[in-house]
Protein backbone atom coordinates (compact mmCIF):
# COMPACT_ATOMS: atom_id res chain seq x y z
CA UNK A 1 0.00 0.00 0.00
CA UNK A 2 2.90 2.33 0.86
CA UNK A 3 4.43 1.92 -2.75
CA UNK A 4 1.33 2.33 -4.33
CA UNK A 5 0.83 5.81 -2.34
CA UNK A 6 4.52 6.57 -3.19
CA UNK A 7 4.18 5.37 -6.83
CA UNK A 8 1.53 7.93 -7.61
CA UNK A 9 3.04 11.13 -5.97
CA UNK A 10 5.80 10.84 -7.54
CA UNK A 11 4.45 10.13 -10.77
CA UNK A 12 1.77 12.94 -10.25
CA UNK A 13 5.70 15.60 -9.45
CA UNK A 14 6.93 14.07 -12.78
CA UNK A 15 3.51 15.41 -14.74
CA UNK A 16 3.80 18.83 -12.73
CA UNK A 17 6.98 19.23 -13.74
CA UNK A 18 6.44 18.40 -17.69
CA UNK A 19 3.44 21.05 -17.60
CA UNK A 20 5.17 23.27 -15.75
CA UNK A 21 7.86 23.35 -18.26
CA UNK A 22 4.93 23.36 -21.68
CA UNK A 23 3.66 26.19 -19.64
CA UNK A 24 6.96 28.30 -20.27
CA UNK A 25 8.63 27.20 -23.44
CA UNK A 26 11.81 28.68 -24.56
CA UNK A 27 14.60 28.20 -27.58
CA UNK A 28 17.89 26.47 -27.19
CA UNK A 29 20.78 27.33 -29.22
CA UNK A 30 24.00 25.20 -29.69
CA UNK A 31 27.32 26.01 -30.99
CA UNK A 32 30.29 23.23 -31.62
CA UNK A 33 32.49 23.13 -34.26
CA UNK A 34 30.83 26.01 -36.49
CA UNK A 35 27.85 23.84 -36.54
CA UNK A 36 24.96 26.01 -35.10
CA UNK A 37 21.70 24.23 -33.90
CA UNK A 38 18.59 25.66 -32.47
CA UNK A 39 15.82 23.67 -31.13
CA UNK A 40 13.18 24.20 -28.27
CA UNK A 41 13.93 23.13 -24.43
CA UNK A 42 11.05 20.47 -24.97
CA UNK A 43 12.51 18.70 -28.42
CA UNK A 44 16.03 19.01 -26.08
CA UNK A 45 14.91 16.96 -23.22
CA UNK A 46 13.20 14.43 -25.60
CA UNK A 47 16.25 13.82 -27.34
CA UNK A 48 18.13 13.90 -24.16
CA UNK A 49 15.96 11.00 -22.94
CA UNK A 50 16.02 8.88 -26.33
CA UNK A 51 19.97 9.16 -26.22
CA UNK A 52 19.93 7.99 -22.62
CA UNK A 53 17.58 5.09 -23.37
CA UNK A 54 19.88 4.32 -26.09
CA UNK A 55 23.47 4.25 -24.14
CA UNK A 56 21.77 1.91 -20.95
CA UNK A 57 20.65 -0.48 -23.50
CA UNK A 58 24.38 -0.58 -25.63
CA UNK A 59 26.00 -0.95 -21.86
CA UNK A 60 22.94 -3.60 -21.34
CA UNK A 61 23.95 -5.87 -24.38
CA UNK A 62 27.88 -4.94 -23.76
CA UNK A 63 27.89 -6.68 -20.53
CA UNK A 64 26.08 -9.31 -21.14
CA UNK A 65 28.32 -10.21 -23.66
CA UNK A 66 30.92 -9.81 -21.47
CA UNK A 67 29.35 -11.20 -18.39
CA UNK A 68 27.97 -14.52 -20.17
CA UNK A 69 30.57 -16.75 -19.43
CA UNK A 70 30.38 -16.19 -15.59
CA UNK A 71 26.45 -16.45 -16.26
CA UNK A 72 25.94 -19.29 -18.03
CA UNK A 73 28.69 -20.72 -15.21
CA UNK A 74 26.43 -19.83 -12.51
CA UNK A 75 23.74 -21.15 -14.37
CA UNK A 76 25.22 -24.75 -14.87
CA UNK A 77 26.46 -24.13 -10.70
CA UNK A 78 22.80 -23.90 -9.73
CA UNK A 79 21.87 -26.97 -12.26
CA UNK A 80 24.36 -28.88 -10.51
CA UNK A 81 23.58 -28.07 -7.09
CA UNK A 82 19.31 -29.19 -8.00
CA UNK A 83 20.27 -32.26 -9.16
CA UNK A 84 22.90 -32.69 -5.95
CA UNK A 85 20.12 -31.33 -3.83
CA UNK A 86 17.75 -34.18 -4.94
CA UNK A 87 20.08 -36.81 -5.09
CA UNK A 88 21.02 -36.06 -1.51
CA UNK A 89 17.51 -35.82 -0.51
CA UNK A 90 16.77 -39.19 -2.23
CA UNK A 91 20.29 -40.90 -0.48
CA UNK A 92 18.83 -39.96 3.07
CA UNK A 93 15.64 -41.52 2.28
CA UNK A 94 17.44 -44.77 1.10
CA UNK A 95 19.54 -44.80 3.95
CA UNK A 96 16.79 -44.27 6.59
CA UNK A 97 14.94 -46.72 4.23
CA UNK A 98 17.18 -49.15 4.60
CA UNK A 99 18.03 -49.55 0.60
CA UNK A 100 21.89 -50.25 0.30
CA UNK A 101 21.72 -49.79 -3.58
CA UNK A 102 20.01 -46.74 -3.84
CA UNK A 103 21.56 -45.45 -1.07
CA UNK A 104 25.20 -46.36 -3.06
CA UNK A 105 23.62 -45.08 -6.05
CA UNK A 106 22.48 -41.68 -5.02
CA UNK A 107 26.18 -41.03 -2.93
CA UNK A 108 27.90 -42.07 -6.43
CA UNK A 109 25.84 -39.05 -8.02
CA UNK A 110 26.31 -36.52 -5.22
CA UNK A 111 30.43 -37.39 -5.26
CA UNK A 112 29.88 -36.88 -8.69
CA UNK A 113 28.03 -33.28 -8.66
CA UNK A 114 28.85 -31.92 -5.23
CA UNK A 115 31.67 -34.08 -3.90
CA UNK A 116 32.77 -31.12 -1.45
CA UNK A 117 28.91 -29.97 0.25
CA UNK A 118 28.69 -31.13 3.61
CA UNK A 119 26.01 -33.12 3.40
CA UNK A 120 27.66 -35.11 0.26
CA UNK A 121 29.84 -36.47 2.74
CA UNK A 122 27.20 -37.04 5.39
CA UNK A 123 24.84 -38.85 3.12
CA UNK A 124 28.72 -41.24 1.59
CA UNK A 125 28.86 -42.16 5.38
CA UNK A 126 26.00 -43.12 5.93
CA UNK A 127 25.76 -45.14 2.92
CA UNK A 128 28.85 -46.70 3.57
CA UNK A 129 27.86 -47.40 7.47
CA UNK A 130 24.41 -48.91 5.87
CA UNK A 131 26.45 -51.22 3.58
CA UNK A 132 28.65 -52.77 6.25
CA UNK A 133 32.20 -50.64 4.82
CA UNK A 134 33.65 -49.73 7.64
CA UNK A 135 36.82 -48.25 5.94
CA UNK A 136 35.28 -45.84 3.44
CA UNK A 137 32.41 -44.40 6.43
CA UNK A 138 36.05 -43.69 8.47
CA UNK A 139 37.08 -42.15 5.74
CA UNK A 140 33.92 -39.90 5.10
CA UNK A 141 33.52 -39.10 8.81
CA UNK A 142 37.59 -37.86 9.10
CA UNK A 143 37.43 -35.61 5.90
CA UNK A 144 34.27 -34.16 7.76
CA UNK A 145 36.55 -34.00 10.98
CA UNK A 146 39.00 -31.72 8.70
CA UNK A 147 36.57 -29.41 7.76
CA UNK A 148 35.02 -26.54 10.18
CA UNK A 149 31.58 -26.42 10.08
CA UNK A 150 31.29 -30.13 9.86
CA UNK A 151 33.87 -31.11 12.28
CA UNK A 152 31.46 -32.39 15.20
CA UNK A 153 29.40 -34.30 13.16
CA UNK A 154 32.15 -35.83 11.74
CA UNK A 155 34.02 -36.57 15.53
CA UNK A 156 30.46 -38.41 16.26
CA UNK A 157 30.86 -40.28 13.79
CA UNK A 158 34.45 -41.47 14.61
CA UNK A 159 33.55 -41.81 17.65
CA UNK A 160 30.56 -44.37 16.88
CA UNK A 161 32.91 -45.96 14.63
CA UNK A 162 35.58 -46.46 17.50
CA UNK A 163 32.92 -47.89 19.96
CA UNK A 164 31.83 -50.57 17.32
CA UNK A 165 35.25 -52.35 16.94
CA UNK A 166 35.63 -51.69 20.46
CA UNK A 167 38.89 -49.70 20.47
CA UNK A 168 37.61 -47.38 23.48
CA UNK A 169 40.71 -45.02 23.80
CA UNK A 170 40.20 -44.31 20.20
CA UNK A 171 36.62 -43.38 21.53
CA UNK A 172 37.40 -41.47 24.44
CA UNK A 173 40.26 -39.26 22.77
CA UNK A 174 36.87 -38.50 19.98
CA UNK A 175 34.89 -37.49 22.75
CA UNK A 176 37.00 -35.53 24.45
CA UNK A 177 38.14 -33.11 21.52
CA UNK A 178 34.24 -32.62 20.57
CA UNK A 179 33.68 -31.63 24.00
CA UNK A 180 36.65 -29.30 23.47
CA UNK A 181 35.07 -28.12 20.44
CA UNK A 182 31.95 -27.70 21.65
CA UNK A 183 31.08 -28.20 25.48
CA UNK A 184 27.49 -28.13 24.88
CA UNK A 185 27.23 -31.36 22.95
CA UNK A 186 25.53 -33.62 24.81
CA UNK A 187 26.69 -36.89 23.30
CA UNK A 188 30.38 -35.94 23.83
CA UNK A 189 29.97 -34.92 27.46
CA UNK A 190 27.96 -38.25 28.33
CA UNK A 191 30.62 -40.16 26.76
CA UNK A 192 33.71 -38.58 28.30
CA UNK A 193 31.57 -38.73 31.59
CA UNK A 194 30.96 -42.04 31.64
CA UNK A 195 35.15 -42.95 30.30
CA UNK A 196 36.24 -41.13 33.41
CA UNK A 197 34.17 -42.67 35.73
CA UNK A 198 35.43 -46.33 33.96
CA UNK A 199 38.75 -45.07 34.67
CA UNK A 200 37.79 -44.02 38.26
CA UNK A 201 38.69 -40.37 37.42
CA UNK A 202 35.70 -38.77 39.77
CA UNK A 203 37.53 -35.21 40.23
CA UNK A 204 37.76 -35.17 36.46
CA UNK A 205 34.22 -36.70 36.26
CA UNK A 206 32.63 -33.73 38.54
CA UNK A 207 34.52 -31.07 37.17
CA UNK A 208 33.12 -32.22 33.57
CA UNK A 209 29.84 -31.98 35.03
CA UNK A 210 29.64 -29.10 37.00
CA UNK A 211 31.22 -27.22 33.68
CA UNK A 212 29.96 -28.36 30.68
CA UNK A 213 26.85 -30.41 32.00
CA UNK A 214 25.05 -28.55 34.69
CA UNK A 215 23.15 -26.01 32.65
CA UNK A 216 21.74 -28.54 29.98
CA UNK A 217 21.01 -31.94 32.19
CA UNK A 218 17.69 -31.69 34.47
CA UNK A 219 18.19 -30.53 37.50
CA UNK A 220 17.19 -33.58 39.17
CA UNK A 221 19.25 -35.72 37.26
CA UNK A 222 22.31 -33.19 37.74
CA UNK A 223 21.45 -33.73 41.21
CA UNK A 224 21.53 -37.30 41.36
CA UNK A 225 24.31 -37.14 38.81
CA UNK A 226 26.77 -35.42 41.63
CA UNK A 227 25.47 -37.59 44.44
CA UNK A 228 26.74 -40.13 42.52
CA UNK A 229 30.23 -39.13 41.59
CA UNK A 230 30.24 -37.74 45.38
CA UNK A 231 30.08 -40.77 47.25
CA UNK A 232 32.17 -42.88 44.70
CA UNK A 233 34.90 -39.98 45.72
CA UNK A 234 33.95 -41.18 49.05
CA UNK A 235 34.18 -44.29 48.49
CA UNK A 236 37.99 -43.70 46.55
CA UNK A 237 39.53 -41.46 50.10
CA UNK A 238 37.75 -43.85 52.67
CA UNK A 239 40.99 -45.55 53.28
CA UNK A 240 43.37 -42.48 52.83
CA UNK A 241 41.40 -39.49 54.03
CA UNK A 242 38.42 -40.31 56.18
CA UNK A 243 37.45 -36.38 56.50
CA UNK A 244 37.57 -35.52 53.07
CA UNK A 245 35.45 -38.74 52.27
CA UNK A 246 32.88 -37.44 55.35
CA UNK A 247 32.68 -34.37 53.72
CA UNK A 248 31.85 -35.89 50.18
CA UNK A 249 29.54 -38.66 51.51
CA UNK A 250 27.05 -35.81 53.56
CA UNK A 251 26.77 -33.73 50.29
CA UNK A 252 26.19 -36.71 48.87
CA UNK A 253 23.24 -37.67 51.17
CA UNK A 254 21.80 -33.89 50.77
CA UNK A 255 21.70 -34.05 47.01
CA UNK A 256 20.32 -37.76 47.11
CA UNK A 257 18.94 -38.61 50.61
CA UNK A 258 17.82 -42.40 48.78
CA UNK A 259 21.19 -43.23 48.16
CA UNK A 260 21.80 -46.25 50.04
CA UNK A 261 25.71 -46.63 49.72
CA UNK A 262 26.16 -43.17 50.61
CA UNK A 263 23.78 -43.09 53.30
CA UNK A 264 25.38 -46.21 54.87
CA UNK A 265 28.96 -44.29 54.48
CA UNK A 266 27.73 -41.20 55.96
CA UNK A 267 26.37 -43.28 58.79
CA UNK A 268 29.49 -45.02 59.48
CA UNK A 269 31.70 -41.94 58.91
CA UNK A 270 29.82 -40.11 61.43
CA UNK A 271 29.26 -43.04 63.78
CA UNK A 272 33.28 -43.01 64.36
CA UNK A 273 33.42 -39.47 65.23
CA UNK A 274 30.68 -39.77 67.45
CA UNK A 275 28.15 -38.21 65.91
CA UNK A 276 25.69 -40.93 66.46
CA UNK A 277 22.19 -38.74 66.67
CA UNK A 278 23.59 -37.05 63.04
CA UNK A 279 24.20 -40.87 61.82
CA UNK A 280 20.73 -42.20 62.79
CA UNK A 281 18.89 -39.73 61.29
CA UNK A 282 20.91 -40.09 57.54
CA UNK A 283 19.95 -43.88 57.59
CA UNK A 284 16.35 -43.27 58.94
CA UNK A 285 15.88 -41.04 55.80
CA UNK A 286 17.58 -43.37 53.78
CA UNK A 287 15.37 -46.22 55.01
CA UNK A 288 12.08 -44.82 54.72
CA UNK A 289 12.91 -43.85 51.15
CA UNK A 290 14.68 -47.32 49.96
CA UNK A 291 15.18 -50.14 53.17
CA UNK A 292 17.91 -52.02 52.17
CA UNK A 293 20.32 -54.46 53.96
CA UNK A 294 23.54 -52.12 54.37
CA UNK A 295 21.17 -49.62 55.83
CA UNK A 296 20.16 -52.41 58.68
CA UNK A 297 23.36 -53.56 59.11
CA UNK A 298 25.06 -49.96 59.69
CA UNK A 299 22.40 -48.84 61.77
CA UNK A 300 22.90 -51.91 64.36
CA UNK A 301 26.54 -51.21 64.26
CA UNK A 302 26.67 -47.25 65.14
CA UNK A 303 27.76 -48.70 68.79
CA UNK A 304 30.65 -50.87 68.48
CA UNK A 305 29.68 -51.38 72.13
CA UNK A 306 26.51 -52.53 72.03
CA UNK A 307 25.26 -56.21 73.16
CA UNK A 308 23.55 -58.43 70.53
CA UNK A 309 20.05 -57.55 72.80
CA UNK A 310 20.85 -53.28 72.14
CA UNK A 311 20.87 -53.93 68.73
CA UNK A 312 17.68 -56.04 68.01
CA UNK A 313 16.14 -53.41 70.46
CA UNK A 314 17.65 -50.68 67.77
CA UNK A 315 16.86 -52.47 64.59
CA UNK A 316 12.98 -53.21 65.98
CA UNK A 317 12.76 -49.66 66.51
CA UNK A 318 14.11 -49.35 62.33
CA UNK A 319 11.96 -52.15 61.29
CA UNK A 320 8.61 -50.39 62.80
CA UNK A 321 9.10 -47.03 60.30
CA UNK A 322 8.79 -49.36 57.13
CA UNK A 323 6.43 -52.17 58.73
CA UNK A 324 5.63 -54.97 56.42
CA UNK A 325 8.23 -54.67 54.34
CA UNK A 326 10.74 -58.08 53.58
CA UNK A 327 13.97 -56.19 54.33
CA UNK A 328 12.47 -54.98 57.82
CA UNK A 329 11.39 -58.76 58.99
CA UNK A 330 15.07 -59.92 57.48
CA UNK A 331 16.67 -57.09 59.58
CA UNK A 332 15.00 -58.23 63.10
CA UNK A 333 15.23 -61.77 62.30
CA UNK A 334 18.53 -61.58 61.74
CA UNK A 335 19.33 -59.64 64.87
CA UNK A 336 16.60 -61.64 66.59
CA UNK A 337 18.90 -64.74 65.91
CA UNK A 338 22.60 -63.30 67.23
CA UNK A 339 20.98 -62.16 70.10
CA UNK A 340 19.28 -65.50 70.75
CA UNK A 341 15.99 -64.52 70.54
CA UNK A 342 14.55 -67.65 68.59
CA UNK A 343 10.51 -66.93 69.00
CA UNK A 344 11.07 -63.42 67.90
CA UNK A 345 13.06 -64.46 64.64
CA UNK A 346 10.52 -66.93 63.65
CA UNK A 347 7.80 -64.28 64.32
CA UNK A 348 9.67 -61.78 62.05
CA UNK A 349 10.21 -63.95 59.18
CA UNK A 350 6.77 -66.25 59.89
CA UNK A 351 4.80 -64.16 56.77
CA UNK A 352 7.27 -65.01 54.35
CA UNK A 353 7.27 -68.56 54.38
CA UNK A 354 5.03 -69.90 52.30
CA UNK A 355 6.83 -68.61 49.35
CA UNK A 356 10.51 -68.24 50.90
CA UNK A 357 13.59 -66.00 49.11
CA UNK A 358 16.97 -67.32 49.16
CA UNK A 359 17.84 -65.12 52.38
CA UNK A 360 14.30 -66.95 53.88
CA UNK A 361 15.53 -70.38 53.61
CA UNK A 362 18.92 -69.96 54.47
CA UNK A 363 18.42 -68.00 57.66
CA UNK A 364 15.61 -70.62 58.29
CA UNK A 365 18.35 -72.55 58.05
CA UNK A 366 20.62 -70.91 60.29
CA UNK A 367 17.78 -70.79 63.41
CA UNK A 368 17.35 -74.89 63.01
CA UNK A 369 20.94 -75.42 63.82
CA UNK A 370 20.78 -72.34 66.44
CA UNK A 371 17.68 -73.12 68.51
CA UNK A 372 17.28 -76.84 68.04
CA UNK A 373 20.63 -78.16 66.19
CA UNK A 374 17.85 -79.92 64.00
CA UNK A 375 20.72 -80.88 60.69
CA UNK A 376 17.91 -81.87 59.38
CA UNK A 377 15.60 -79.03 58.79
CA UNK A 378 18.58 -77.20 58.29
CA UNK A 379 19.59 -79.47 54.90
CA UNK A 380 15.93 -79.36 54.09
CA UNK A 381 15.80 -75.50 54.31
CA UNK A 382 19.34 -75.17 52.41
CA UNK A 383 18.03 -77.38 49.53
CA UNK A 384 14.82 -75.50 49.68
CA UNK A 385 17.33 -72.31 48.88
CA UNK A 386 18.68 -73.71 45.95
CA UNK A 387 15.22 -73.51 43.95
CA UNK A 388 13.96 -70.59 45.94
CA UNK A 389 12.97 -67.41 44.08
CA UNK A 390 15.87 -65.16 44.15
CA UNK A 391 16.52 -61.85 46.30
CA UNK A 392 17.46 -58.31 44.87
CA UNK A 393 20.72 -57.56 44.17
CA UNK A 394 22.78 -55.28 42.60
CA UNK A 395 22.47 -55.34 38.71
CA UNK A 396 22.71 -52.87 35.81
CA UNK A 397 23.05 -54.04 32.05
CA UNK A 398 23.11 -58.10 32.82
CA UNK A 399 25.69 -57.33 35.26
CA UNK A 400 25.61 -58.53 38.84
CA UNK A 401 27.77 -57.24 41.46
CA UNK A 402 27.91 -58.48 45.32
CA UNK A 403 28.05 -54.24 46.14
CA UNK A 404 27.12 -51.11 44.68
CA UNK A 405 28.89 -49.39 41.67
CA UNK A 406 28.55 -46.08 40.63
CA UNK A 407 28.74 -47.01 36.39
CA UNK A 408 27.87 -50.03 34.44
CA UNK A 409 31.25 -52.37 33.78
CA UNK A 410 29.41 -53.57 30.73
CA UNK A 411 28.28 -50.01 29.25
CA UNK A 412 29.81 -47.00 31.61
CA UNK A 413 26.30 -45.58 32.34
CA UNK A 414 26.91 -43.71 35.34
CA UNK A 415 24.62 -44.79 38.22
CA UNK A 416 23.38 -47.71 36.14
CA UNK A 417 23.10 -50.34 39.41
CA UNK A 418 19.63 -50.56 40.90
CA UNK A 419 18.84 -53.08 43.90
CA UNK A 420 16.29 -55.74 41.97
CA UNK A 421 15.58 -59.20 41.25
CA UNK A 422 17.79 -59.95 37.82
CA UNK A 423 16.05 -60.67 35.09
CA UNK A 424 18.59 -63.56 34.68
CA UNK A 425 17.37 -65.25 37.92
CA UNK A 426 13.92 -64.95 37.11
CA UNK A 427 14.21 -66.34 33.82
CA UNK A 428 16.01 -69.32 35.10
CA UNK A 429 13.33 -69.97 37.64
CA UNK A 430 12.64 -73.58 38.05
CA UNK A 431 8.49 -75.02 38.64
CA UNK A 432 6.86 -75.73 41.08
CA UNK A 433 4.10 -78.39 41.38
CA UNK A 434 5.96 -81.99 42.16
CA UNK A 435 4.79 -85.38 40.37
CA UNK A 436 3.21 -87.34 43.40
CA UNK A 437 5.22 -90.40 41.72
CA UNK A 438 8.24 -88.84 41.77
CA UNK A 439 8.12 -88.08 45.47
CA UNK A 440 6.66 -91.52 46.58
CA UNK A 441 9.38 -92.99 44.80
CA UNK A 442 12.08 -90.71 45.94
CA UNK A 443 11.17 -91.78 49.40
CA UNK A 444 10.99 -95.75 48.54
CA UNK A 445 14.32 -96.42 48.68
CA UNK A 446 14.59 -95.13 52.35
CA UNK A 447 14.23 -98.44 54.90
CA UNK A 448 12.02 -98.29 58.04
CA UNK A 449 12.39 -99.95 60.90
CA UNK A 450 9.80 -102.19 62.24
CA UNK A 451 7.69 -101.24 65.36
CA UNK A 452 6.97 -104.13 67.89
CA UNK A 453 3.26 -103.83 67.89
CA UNK A 454 3.38 -104.81 63.78
CA UNK A 455 5.69 -108.20 64.57
CA UNK A 456 8.20 -106.99 62.26
CA UNK A 457 6.19 -105.29 59.92
CA UNK A 458 7.85 -101.78 58.50
CA UNK A 459 5.39 -98.79 59.42
CA UNK A 460 4.93 -97.21 56.05
CA UNK A 461 6.35 -93.40 55.50
CA UNK A 462 4.54 -90.44 54.86
CA UNK A 463 3.60 -89.97 51.21
CA UNK A 464 2.15 -87.05 49.50
CA UNK A 465 -1.50 -88.51 49.89
CA UNK A 466 -1.43 -87.83 53.70
CA UNK A 467 -0.96 -91.08 55.05
CA UNK A 468 0.76 -91.49 58.85
CA UNK A 469 4.59 -91.07 59.42
CA UNK A 470 6.36 -92.69 61.95
CA UNK A 471 9.36 -90.58 63.74
CA UNK A 472 12.28 -93.57 63.21
CA UNK A 473 14.56 -91.54 65.30
CA UNK A 474 13.65 -91.84 68.79
CA UNK A 475 9.86 -92.62 70.68
CA UNK A 476 9.37 -88.91 70.82
CA UNK A 477 5.81 -88.70 68.82
CA UNK A 478 5.28 -86.16 65.87
CA UNK A 479 3.87 -82.57 66.62
CA UNK A 480 1.36 -81.73 63.55
CA UNK A 481 1.90 -78.81 61.66
CA UNK A 482 0.17 -76.97 58.82
CA UNK A 483 1.58 -78.17 55.76
CA UNK A 484 3.03 -75.13 53.57
CA UNK A 485 2.13 -75.02 50.12
CA UNK A 486 4.57 -76.36 48.20
CA UNK A 487 6.86 -74.07 45.90
CA UNK A 488 9.07 -76.40 44.65
CA UNK A 489 9.52 -79.90 45.34
CA UNK A 490 10.97 -80.96 49.01
CA UNK A 491 11.72 -84.43 49.83
CA UNK A 492 12.37 -85.04 53.79
CA UNK A 493 14.53 -86.64 55.36
CA UNK A 494 13.86 -89.82 57.35
CA UNK A 495 14.52 -88.23 60.84
CA UNK A 496 12.42 -85.33 60.02
CA UNK A 497 8.28 -86.18 61.06
CA UNK A 498 7.11 -84.13 58.57
CA UNK A 499 4.12 -82.37 58.69
CA UNK A 500 1.65 -85.45 59.01
CA UNK A 501 0.00 -86.28 62.20
CA UNK A 502 0.98 -89.59 63.86
CA UNK A 503 -1.67 -91.95 65.26
CA UNK A 504 -1.10 -92.05 69.19
CA UNK A 505 -2.42 -95.72 69.21
CA UNK A 506 1.00 -96.69 67.57
CA UNK A 507 4.41 -97.58 69.56
CA UNK A 508 7.58 -95.43 69.36
CA UNK A 509 10.18 -97.13 66.51
CA UNK A 510 13.92 -98.21 67.42
CA UNK A 511 16.11 -95.44 65.35
CA UNK A 512 18.72 -98.07 64.25
CA UNK A 513 19.64 -97.46 60.95
CA UNK A 514 17.14 -95.67 58.66
CA UNK A 515 19.29 -92.73 58.65
CA UNK A 516 22.93 -93.96 58.53
CA UNK A 517 21.63 -96.50 55.45
CA UNK A 518 20.42 -93.04 53.77
CA UNK A 519 23.83 -91.33 54.32
CA UNK A 520 25.93 -94.64 53.05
Amino acid sequence: MIRVVLFLIVTGLLALGVAWIADRPGDVVITWQGLRIETSLMVLGAAVLAAMAVLALLFSLLRAIVTSPLTLKRHLRHRRGVRAYDAISSGLIAVGAGDIAAARKHAAAVNRLAPHEPLALHLSAQSAQLAGDREAADRAFRAMASRTDTKTLGLHGLFVEARRRNDLPSARAYAEEAVRSAPALGWASRAVLEFRSAAGDWAGALALLERHMAATLDKAIYRRHRAVLLTARAHALEDSDRDSAKTFALEATKLAPDLVPAAALSARLLAETGQLRKAARVIDKAWRANPHPELALAYSELRSGDSARDRLKRIEALAKKVPGHIESALAVARAALNAQEFAKARAAIAPYLQAPTRRIAELMAELERAEKNDEGRAREWLARALHAAPDPIWTADGHVSDRWLPASPASGRLDAFEWRVPLSALSGAPVIEPEPQAVVSAVAPVEIAATPQTGGEPVPPATAGGAPAQNPVGPQQAKSEPKPTPIIPLLHAPDDPGPEVVDESDAPVESDGGWRKLLG
